[in-house]
């Protein structure tokens, strides 16, 4: 099929010209019309031609979206197709001066719960859209900036995300300050895309931030010598741990570059060290792995490469680049600080196959040596000091068992099997600097492709370990409740607190590939949270069972009746609630003690009423109050606002649960044993009760409990006895 665009240049058709270059349809372009012709469409396939002009956009938009490769471009049957119909005569209102900002308005609400416009998936409903809210330049761009609409904004950076390079070359042709029209000069479209994407790469911070690092941002973002289509990558985890924050951050960025060169990426596990390894971690890390939403195009493992590997071992033995060495370690470790050349680092290359022989074979002699590179032991760089290549290991691997008595180190076998795997760009965090040069040379002595390599800044959070030996140190002592607890940093882990995956996502991105140390605070990971779940999450109520009191309203309603309320009153998608109004109701304790006789108080979702006695036991303690109601009096006139609780056999038994950190410290800093900053409290536990709806709470599900805070459900309703567990969920204001 061939696609002849044409139109004039101060009217081009940005949602067809978007939408072929996302679909990946080459489309050839003429904007020599004059000004004021209609675009029109020629269509050339299997001989045969057609042509639309004028009004005829969205059936060329349509025809596109049924002959693209992208599942169900047009929907995935008759009803979505008319639903992405009605999105593509809407899309023009953005044209519209009058209307754009209620437009924008309109389609923020819709993407309140939404990932797309129509289904599930990307349809040409988004791109119409998309471009309808690109094409308006700078006003679009101020909006963006202003938060004012984030749900639509979150919606235009996430197709950004995953289609830059293309939608780069669109608006940067065909968008400039003031809109869709002639195609900019070429400075004036540099400049403008580097706006764009220093935007991209500083969503996050404030603006004098943003102005330190626009000079730098775009540079940052570039892979040396990348080529869009001949990209590609590994994100390389060893199977010793579940995943965590810091982990993610290196599996998002692998996803972003390899999206943005449209390349591919390989999940590699690096399986060198049976001691630590086992199946269940792979198993959780591609499970976390599909949390995050990484889209890979295989799963590798090192140990896929170990007959290589010993080979390659060899043929440096025999040339004289690799040594085995019986020296003890700690010995090994002194001489290499020193730069003192081991007494075995001139052995002949047979002695060498002769010790090599002795590893494979996991003699007493054998289990004595290990395989060193002959580097350079006087180098400043201690890294080059002869790294060990392989030692020697009688424990079974997880996945090939007792084949092997030896092992490769990660310095041996990454440069090997990157280089091997076709592996154009490594990523890898800052702390591993100073093994670059190791890397390359290693690589160089081998005599394999070189690998580019790209250096980010680790993510580290405050009071928070992300050391997978601290982490399993906390497993293995019954500090947690094993690798998904919800003190942990594991994606596990947080999940379970409560954190939706797309804030981690968001807030991961917003660090961008910026190779500066950070040290991040997670009030500012749970304050992205809140503004996803505050929107649509349902309202319940609870109150604290410990010396909870009975308020009797003299004038309430002597039979119990129902009403049926919102969960949430501005979404309706929460659903609804049986709410039960009776005499008798239940309030907090910390609330009975704010309250004065003859005061007038609101009791919420119901009424005004006013308290006329306070009763105490000789210790002073409220034992009940005594009000009327007073439903006509006005809410806005009283102080106190409370929750509270019907006098029902129907309440729910709850277990609250709080976290705090697992050390003190806000930094470990270098030679600190982070036994000496345990938290010696984590975890503090609230009995309740809560309204009958609860029991009807599902796991995972995220409700707020008024005027106390957001929850995660741990543990659903059972039976009567056994407490619903909800995990209070941080709001990014509270402080432990």
């Amino acid at each position: 099929m061939e696609v002849k665009l044409s139109f004039p240049a101060d009217h081009p058709p940005l949602y067809v010209i978007a939408t072929a270059k996302v679909a990946g349809i080459p489309i050839s372009e003429d904007s020599s019309l004059a000004s004021g012709s209609l675009p029109t469409f020629l269509i050339s396939s299997n001989d045969n031609e057609f042509k639309l002009r004028g009004t005829s956009i969205n059936a060329l938009l349509r025809y596109l979206g049924r002959v693209a490769s992208i599942p169900n471009f047009y929907g995935q049957d008759a009803f979505e197709s008319c639903q992405i119909d009605e999105w593509l005569e809407y899309a023009p209102t953005f044209s519209t001066g009058s209307e754009f900002e209620n437009a924008c308005c309109y389609v923020d609400g819709i993407l309140l719960q939404r990932t797309f416009l129509v289904g599930y998936s990307l349809s040409i409903a988004d791109i119409a859209i998309w471009s309808g809210l690109a094409g308006s330049g700078q006003r679009w761009e101020s909006l963006r900036k202003s938060k004012k609409y984030q749900n639509l904004v979150r919606w235009f950076n996430s197709i950004y995300a995953e289609y830059n390079t293309v939608l780069n070359e669109v608006t940067g042709t065909y968008v400039g300050k003031r809109g869709l029209g002639k195609p900019m000069p070429a400075k004036m479209k540099e400049k403008e895309q580097q706006g764009i994407n220093n935007h991209m790469k500083n969503v996050s911070g404030d603006a004098n931030e943003k102005g330190k690092a626009s000079s730098k941002a775009t540079a940052e973002v570039d892979l040396p010598d990348a080529e869009v289509g001949n990209v590609r990558l590994r994100f390389a985890p060893e199977p010793s741990g579940y995943l965590h924050i810091g982990h993610s951050k290196a599996a998002l960025m692998n996803q972003y570059f390899a999206q943005r060169y449209q390349g591919q990426l390989i999940v590699r596990f690096d399986d060198t060290n049976p001691a630590k390894e086992s199946n269940e971690f792979v198993e959780n890390l591609l499970k976390d792995i599909e949390t995050l939403g990484i889209k890979y195009d295989a799963v590798t493992y090192t140990s896929d490469y170990f007959p290589q590997l010993m080979e390659m071992a060899e043929n440096l033995i025999c040339n004289g680049k690799a040594y085995v060495d019986d020296t003890p370690r700690e010995q090994m470790q002194k001489e290499r600080m020193d730069g003192i050349e081991s007494k075995c680092r001139n052995n002949s290359p047979q002695k060498n196959m002769e010790l090599w022989k002795e590893m494979i074979a996991g003699s007493e002699r054998g289990l004595m040596c290990c395989l060193r590179g002959k580097l350079d032991m006087q180098d400043p760089n201690k890294s080059l000091r002869d790294p060990v290549y392989y030692r020697c290991n009688p424990l079974p691997h997880h996945r090939i068992g007792s084949k092997y008595k030896l092992y490769p180190t990660y310095d041996f076998a990454c440069p090997f099997v990157d280089a091997k795997e076709g592996i154009t760009h490594a990523l890898r965090s800052s702390e591993y600097h100073d093994r670059n040069a190791q890397y390359h040379r290693i690589q160089e002595d081998m005599g394999v492709k070189k690998v580019h390599i790209y250096e980010f800044s680790r993510l580290n959070m405050v009071y928070t370990l992300l050391s997978k030996r601290k982490l399993l140190w906390f497993v293995q002592n019954g500090k947690v409740d094993g690798w998904d607890d919800p003190r942990f940093p594991t994606v596990q882990g947080i999940v379970r607190r409560g954190l939706k995956i797309d804030a981690l996502i968001q807030f991961i991105l917003e660090q961008g590939a910026s190779k500066n140390l950070n040290l991040m605070e997670w009030d500012k990971l749970w304050t992205i949270n809140k503004k996803i779940i505050d929107p649509v999450c349902p309202r319940h109520t609870a109150v604290i069972d410990e010396k909870r009191v009975l308020v009797t309203l003299a004038d309430g309603p002597e039979k119990p009746f129902v009403r049926i309320i919102p969960r949430h009153k501005k979404f309706e998608g929460a659903g609804e609630k049986c709410t039960t109004y009776t005499k008798r109701i239940w309030i907090d304790y910390a609330d009975a003690v704010s309250i004065s006789e003859n005061e007038e108080i609101t009791l919420m979702d119901w009424g005004n009423a006013i308290i006329k006695e306070i009763r105490k036991d000789q210790d002073g303690n409220i034992t009940q109050l005594i009000g009327v109601l007073h439903l006509e009096g006005s809410v806005k006139a009283t102080k106190l606002k409370l929750t509270w609780l019907p006098e029902t056999s129907e309440l729910v038994n709850l277990s609250l649960m709080e976290f705090d950190y697992l050390i003190t410290k806000k930094k470990l800093d270098e030679g600190d044993d982070f036994l000496d900053a345990l938290n010696p409290c984590t975890k503090r536990e609230t009995a309740a009760v809560g309204d009958s709806n609860i029991r009807n709470l599902k796991r995972g599900e995220i409700v707020q409990l008024e005027r106390k805070g957001y929850y995660r459900c741990d543990a659903p309703f059972i039976r009567p006895s056994k407490p619903v567990v909800l995990f209070a969920i941080p709001d990014g204001r509270q402080q432990k």
